[in-house]
Protein backbone atom coordinates (compact mmCIF):
# COMPACT_ATOMS: atom_id res chain seq x y z
CA UNK A 1 0.00 0.00 0.00
CA UNK A 2 1.35 3.35 -0.63
CA UNK A 3 0.70 6.37 0.60
CA UNK A 4 -1.81 7.38 -1.78
CA UNK A 5 -3.58 4.83 -1.13
CA UNK A 6 -3.55 5.76 2.82
CA UNK A 7 -4.46 9.44 2.37
CA UNK A 8 -7.55 7.77 0.65
CA UNK A 9 -8.11 5.74 3.39
CA UNK A 10 -7.72 8.15 5.64
CA UNK A 11 -10.30 10.84 4.02
CA UNK A 12 -12.72 7.90 3.60
CA UNK A 13 -12.63 6.88 6.95
CA UNK A 14 -13.24 10.61 7.93
CA UNK A 15 -16.02 11.38 5.87
CA UNK A 16 -17.55 7.67 6.98
CA UNK A 17 -17.79 8.85 10.46
CA UNK A 18 -16.52 5.61 11.90
CA UNK A 19 -14.94 6.11 14.99
CA UNK A 20 -12.28 3.36 14.50
CA UNK A 21 -10.85 1.34 11.44
CA UNK A 22 -8.50 -1.47 10.86
CA UNK A 23 -6.70 -2.86 8.63
CA UNK A 24 -4.35 -5.38 8.44
CA UNK A 25 -2.10 -6.78 5.38
CA UNK A 26 0.62 -9.38 5.37
CA UNK A 27 3.55 -6.76 5.83
CA UNK A 28 1.60 -4.18 7.87
CA UNK A 29 -1.26 -2.86 10.20
CA UNK A 30 -3.35 0.49 10.01
CA UNK A 31 -5.39 1.79 12.82
CA UNK A 32 -7.21 4.75 12.19
CA UNK A 33 -9.34 6.26 14.99
CA UNK A 34 -11.67 8.94 15.28
CA UNK A 35 -13.02 11.14 18.03
CA UNK A 36 -17.03 11.31 17.52
CA UNK A 37 -18.35 15.08 16.98
CA UNK A 38 -15.43 16.79 15.62
CA UNK A 39 -12.35 15.25 18.24
CA UNK A 40 -9.13 15.14 16.82
CA UNK A 41 -8.28 12.12 14.45
CA UNK A 42 -5.54 10.03 15.28
CA UNK A 43 -4.00 8.12 12.45
CA UNK A 44 -1.71 4.99 13.61
CA UNK A 45 0.56 2.79 11.84
CA UNK A 46 1.84 -0.82 13.40
CA UNK A 47 4.61 -2.75 11.13
CA UNK A 48 5.74 -6.09 12.26
CA UNK A 49 8.93 -6.53 14.33
CA UNK A 50 11.70 -8.31 12.13
CA UNK A 51 14.66 -10.28 13.37
CA UNK A 52 16.91 -8.70 10.77
CA UNK A 53 16.26 -5.06 11.37
CA UNK A 54 14.88 -3.61 15.05
CA UNK A 55 11.62 -1.59 14.76
CA UNK A 56 9.49 -0.19 17.79
CA UNK A 57 6.98 -2.17 18.23
CA UNK A 58 4.42 0.60 19.64
CA UNK A 59 2.36 2.05 17.66
CA UNK A 60 3.61 4.80 16.07
CA UNK A 61 1.77 8.26 14.73
CA UNK A 62 1.50 8.75 11.25
CA UNK A 63 0.06 12.91 11.48
CA UNK A 64 -1.35 14.40 14.05
CA UNK A 65 -4.06 16.71 12.76
CA UNK A 66 -3.14 20.20 12.72
CA UNK A 67 -6.16 23.31 12.96
CA UNK A 68 -6.81 24.15 9.42
CA UNK A 69 -4.86 27.59 8.85
CA UNK A 70 -6.90 30.68 9.04
CA UNK A 71 -8.35 31.48 5.25
CA UNK A 72 -6.43 34.89 4.38
CA UNK A 73 -8.34 37.65 2.56
CA UNK A 74 -9.69 36.07 -1.02
CA UNK A 75 -9.10 39.26 -2.97
CA UNK A 76 -5.48 39.82 -2.04
CA UNK A 77 -4.18 36.12 -2.63
CA UNK A 78 -6.38 35.76 -5.62
CA UNK A 79 -3.96 36.57 -7.80
CA UNK A 80 -1.37 33.85 -6.67
CA UNK A 81 -1.04 30.25 -7.51
CA UNK A 82 -1.13 28.13 -4.16
CA UNK A 83 1.28 25.29 -3.80
CA UNK A 84 -0.57 22.84 -1.74
CA UNK A 85 1.20 19.91 -0.21
CA UNK A 86 0.89 16.39 -1.91
CA UNK A 87 1.12 14.42 1.33
CA UNK A 88 0.84 14.39 5.06
CA UNK A 89 4.40 14.62 6.91
CA UNK A 90 6.41 16.95 8.34
CA UNK A 91 7.63 20.52 6.36
CA UNK A 92 11.56 21.12 6.08
CA UNK A 93 12.68 24.40 3.96
CA UNK A 94 16.12 22.67 4.07
CA UNK A 95 17.76 19.64 2.84
CA UNK A 96 20.09 19.66 6.19
CA UNK A 97 20.18 21.22 9.02
CA UNK A 98 23.50 22.94 7.78
CA UNK A 99 22.44 23.56 4.30
CA UNK A 100 20.30 26.82 3.14
CA UNK A 101 16.73 26.76 2.89
CA UNK A 102 15.67 26.22 -0.64
CA UNK A 103 13.64 28.97 -0.82
CA UNK A 104 12.63 32.38 0.55
CA UNK A 105 10.32 35.09 -0.13
CA UNK A 106 11.08 37.07 -3.04
CA UNK A 107 12.90 34.41 -4.95
CA UNK A 108 12.03 33.08 -8.31
CA UNK A 109 11.30 29.62 -9.35
CA UNK A 110 11.26 27.53 -12.20
CA UNK A 111 9.10 24.72 -13.05
CA UNK A 112 11.15 21.49 -11.54
CA UNK A 113 12.31 23.67 -8.59
CA UNK A 114 12.72 21.84 -5.01
CA UNK A 115 10.89 24.20 -2.48
CA UNK A 116 10.81 22.25 0.50
CA UNK A 117 11.14 17.96 1.44
CA UNK A 118 8.33 16.56 3.56
CA UNK A 119 9.17 13.50 5.56
CA UNK A 120 7.04 10.69 5.32
CA UNK A 121 7.23 7.41 7.41
CA UNK A 122 10.76 8.31 7.21
CA UNK A 123 11.26 8.94 3.31
CA UNK A 124 12.20 12.61 2.47
CA UNK A 125 10.11 13.19 -0.31
CA UNK A 126 10.84 16.74 -2.43
CA UNK A 127 8.45 19.21 -3.66
CA UNK A 128 9.17 20.54 -6.61
CA UNK A 129 6.82 23.39 -7.93
CA UNK A 130 4.69 22.59 -11.11
CA UNK A 131 4.98 26.91 -11.77
CA UNK A 132 7.06 29.21 -12.41
CA UNK A 133 7.12 32.65 -10.67
CA UNK A 134 8.06 34.51 -7.38
CA UNK A 135 7.69 33.53 -4.14
CA UNK A 136 5.28 35.76 -2.10
CA UNK A 137 4.64 34.31 1.03
CA UNK A 138 5.72 31.29 2.85
CA UNK A 139 2.57 29.63 5.12
CA UNK A 140 4.13 26.79 6.85
CA UNK A 141 7.22 26.65 9.31
CA UNK A 142 10.02 25.01 9.14
CA UNK A 143 9.70 21.38 10.79
CA UNK A 144 5.85 21.86 11.03
CA UNK A 145 3.56 18.98 10.45
CA UNK A 146 1.60 19.57 7.15
CA UNK A 147 -1.70 17.89 6.12
CA UNK A 148 -2.79 16.41 2.93
CA UNK A 149 -3.42 19.47 0.59
CA UNK A 150 -2.44 22.09 2.64
CA UNK A 151 -1.16 25.56 1.27
CA UNK A 152 2.67 25.84 1.69
CA UNK A 153 3.44 28.83 -0.52
CA UNK A 154 2.11 31.56 -2.37
CA UNK A 155 3.52 32.05 -6.13
CA UNK A 156 3.10 35.03 -8.11
CA UNK A 157 3.15 33.72 -11.52
CA UNK A 158 4.07 36.77 -13.78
Amino acid sequence: MDIREIQNLIKFVSKSGATEVKLEMDDFKITIKTAPEGGETTYIQQVPVSAALPQASAPQPVAPTAPAAPAAPADEDSKYITVKSPIIGTLYRKAAPDKPVFVEVGSTIAKGDVLCVIEAMKLFNEIESEVSGKIVKILVDDSSPVEFDQPLFLVDPS
